[in-house]
């Protein structure tokens, strides 16, 4: 009784879900490091925000894998991050982890405050927001020692991340001792800290209605820094999250307020309070306030914040913004553009792609940057038949050395995005039952604000959810069973990895020896000898062909050993001409079978059923094959073959999850030793030193 009672309290508090589809996102993880290093030496200048948009996308193509490969591999230039981007880089690694509650804190342990007398307030910011985003709304374990983080800090950059991490792992708790804390912090009016206080306050009473709010708003009207009204604005928002009519006098307020970016906070307001609700008179209200307001950022959120409110209709958002999107505005054209992003997001919409296409050709930068994020969000998971233009663009885009900054930003962010979670991730707004997924909303509420704030584009990260049908039986272990997909296997494929670009060399031709000159060097030769009383008889006779050019022997030693390499090459083409053909000859028709766990994205799931006649069967008949799929066993007296072996319980396995991090660090400066001196031979066996 024990066993299930643990059993149930795991499944119930999300460590047995989060456990699966971790170990799923790293068994198949296909994220590319050939694209990431492709932008890597494409952006290799000084730029920061390129630099920090690179960091970014590693983090999204490895989200939640623990694959931090790359980051390994380019510790030097990883070292170039300086200030706000060591704040961020070091958040990435939270991004790279998230989900692992077991070990997460001893991941980021090297990083944490205490631990390093000499490290840096950004590094150890940025680590207590990663474990934030590690811990996101399961923040139990980690809840003290964030507190006490908070508590012994002075610094406003450990503030600031302790404050986002505090609100991130107590997500919605409402816990007061933590938001006495957090608002202790705001008002000592700094900036910096202030605006994560706002924000974290917003993540801790996500959907209260609290009555803190009145509080708040009296704050943002009392303070003269705008980060900090902004970071409350957007924390009263996230505390009327859902609660729609009982969120009406709060939006009142601050719809008619004198200060923008407390209006721009009103937009908000409405947005989450109505999100997916469809409701006219809020879509009335935001339309209104779009067309009309004096500020430009009032009106870019105004039309973004309608994407909220559709998205439980996405096919209805392009076709209310299209006008918009033709503004003259360019504020506006960007938020129309984020609206169908956030509405339409992983649905592939035509409608939502016709819209969106123009708008990555438009004259300003911010536009082109918004329409990149937004088309990423749109195509998330779908064929690859789709995709590929896009990816081509994005490549051009990166690789163009004349291209503005901000749009560049946008398409290393798009590349992130798309190959989100090593390609095996969505943004999940809704649960399996239909209901709308909190953590997904407010996290994209969030990155929104990456528009002031570099470091809110992690919140993305909170918004994936795996793309996987994963079958169990009743022990909660993963049988080895296999699924039936009725369409092409091409359809629905991982992209082909990419491949590295090859220099071509460009052979040198060989100088053109006249055969006069030949003639000529010969009988100069020839006079040289006789001055120095040669015989002829020692005269050595010229070579035959001399009266013939150099390059004609040259040639045709050229053509034999071109002959040699031909003969090499064509052994070559052969074998790679066997296997295209052995490759060809895999019929491209379904339907195939895929084992168990396996990537269904949602537009695979309709074809994607177990085998008729198969041992396991799901438990509620016409389930759909998505998500866990708990299985009965028809045959339950025979053995049971599992796909994956069960893990060895926490207690049971040895500590040997000692700081990752840091062992990684050592191996790479014992091979900067090893690149520096050279690979020195061992040193020679034990001898004893006999002088005769």
């Amino acid at each position: 009784l024990r066993a299930k009672l643990s059993r149930t309290k795991d499944i119930l508090s999300g460590k047995t879900p989060i456990g699966l589809y971790m170990d799923f996102l790293y068994r198949n993880n296909h994220a590319d490091l050939v694209v990431l290093k492709g932008i890597k030496t494409a952006v290799e200048g000084r730029n920061s925000v390129t630099h920090s948009a690179t960091i970014l996308a590693n983090a999204y193509m490895h989200a939640g894998t623990t694959v931090d490969t790359f980051l390994r591999e380019n510790l030097e230039w990883l070292s170039r991050a300086t200030n706000w981007s060591k704040f961020s880089a070091t958040a990435g690694l939270g991004v790279i982890h998230r989900g692992h509650l077991q070990q997460g804190r001893a991941l980021m342990a090297p990083y944490l405050p205490g631990n390093n007398a000499n490290s840096s307030p950004y590094s150890e910011g940025g680590a207590l927001y990663a474990l934030g985003l590690i811990y996101a709304n399961h923040g139990s374990n980690v809840r003290s020692f964030l507190l006490d983080s908070l508590r012994s800090t002075g610094n406003e950059v450990t503030q600031h991340g302790a404050c986002l991490g505090l609100g991130l792992a107590a997500l919605g708790t409402e816990d007061e001792e933590v938001a006495d804390e957090i608002k202790n912090v705001m008002y000592t009016d700094s900036a910096v800290a202030g605006e994560a206080a706002g924000i974290g306050l917003g993540l801790l009473l996500v959907g209260s209605a609290s009555d803190k709010a009145a509080e708040m708003l009296a704050y943002a009207h009392d303070t003269q820094h705008e980060k900090i009204i902004r970071g409350v604005a957007i924390g009263l928002s996230l505390i009327m999250y859902g609660r729609e009519e009982s969120a009406d006098l709060l939006v009142e307020q601050m719809t008619r307020d004198q200060d923008p970016i407390i209006r721009y906070g009103g937009m908000y307001c409405i947005g989450m309070a109505y999100r997916g609700t469809g409701n006219n008179g809020a879509v009335q209200q935001l339309l209104h306030f779009a067309v009309s307001d004096v500020s430009d950022d009032v009106r870019r959120a105004a039309v973004m914040c309608l994407g909220f409110v559709l998205m439980s209709t996405p096919e209805q958002c392009p076709k209310i913004v299209s006008l918009l999107s033709e503004s003259f505005n360019a504020h506006v054209r960007y938020g129309a553009a984020m609206a169908v992003g956030l509405a339409c997001t992983g649905t592939g919409l035509k409608d939502a792609t016709s819209l969106l296409e123009p708008m990555l050709s438009d004259p300003v930068d911010f536009v082109r940057q918004g329409a990149l994020i937004a088309m990423a969000l749109v195509m998330l998971q779908q064929p690859e038949s789709r995709l590929a233009s896009f990816r081509k663009r994005l490549d051009k885009l990166i690789k163009d050395k004349h291209e503005e900054v901000m749009c560049k930003m946008g398409a290393i962010m798009a590349a992130g995005i798309i190959d989100a979670g090593g390609r095996n991730v969505g943004v999940g707004l809704r649960s399996r039952s239909g209901y709308f997924r909190r953590t997904s909303v407010v996290a994209l509420a969030v990155f929104t604000q990456y528009w002031y704030w570099y470091p809110l584009t992690y919140f993305l990260s909170l918004a994936f959810t795996p793309t996987a049908v994963i079958a169990l039986n009743a022990d909660l272990n993963v049988p080895a069973v296999d699924f039936e997909c009725s369409c092409r296997p091409s359809l629905f494929a991982y992209p082909t990895p990419a491949a590295l670009e090859k220099k071509e060399e460009v052979s040198k031709v060989p100088t053109a020896v006249l055969s006069t000159t030949v003639k000529a060097k010969e009988r100069a030769r020839k006079k040289e000898e006789k001055k120095k009383g040669v015989t002829g008889a020692s005269v050595s006779k010229p070579a035959a062909g001399g009266d013939k050019m150099d390059t004609d022997d040259a040639a045709k030693e050229g053509k034999k050993d071109g002959a040699a390499e031909t003969g090499a090459g064509a052994a070559a083409k052969d074998t790679a001409a066997e296997k295209d053909t052995a490759a060809a000859e895999v019929p491209d028709v379904g339907p195939y079978d895929i084992p168990n766990p396996a990537r269904v994205t949602p537009s695979q799931a309709r074809f994607v059923a177990l085998k008729p006649g198969a041992r396991w069967v799901p438990i509620k008949p016409g389930q759909a094959a998505v998500g866990i799929l708990m299985c009965r066993d028809t045959k339950p007296g025979e053995p049971v073959e599992l796909a994956i072996e069960p893990s060895v319980p926490e207690s049971a396995a040895p500590n040997t999850a000692a700081e990752p991090t840091r062992a990684a660090l050592a191996t790479a400066r014992a091979q900067a030793e090893r690149d520096i001196h050279g690979n020195e031979p061992p040193p020679p066996a034990p001898f004893e030193y006999n002088p005769n």
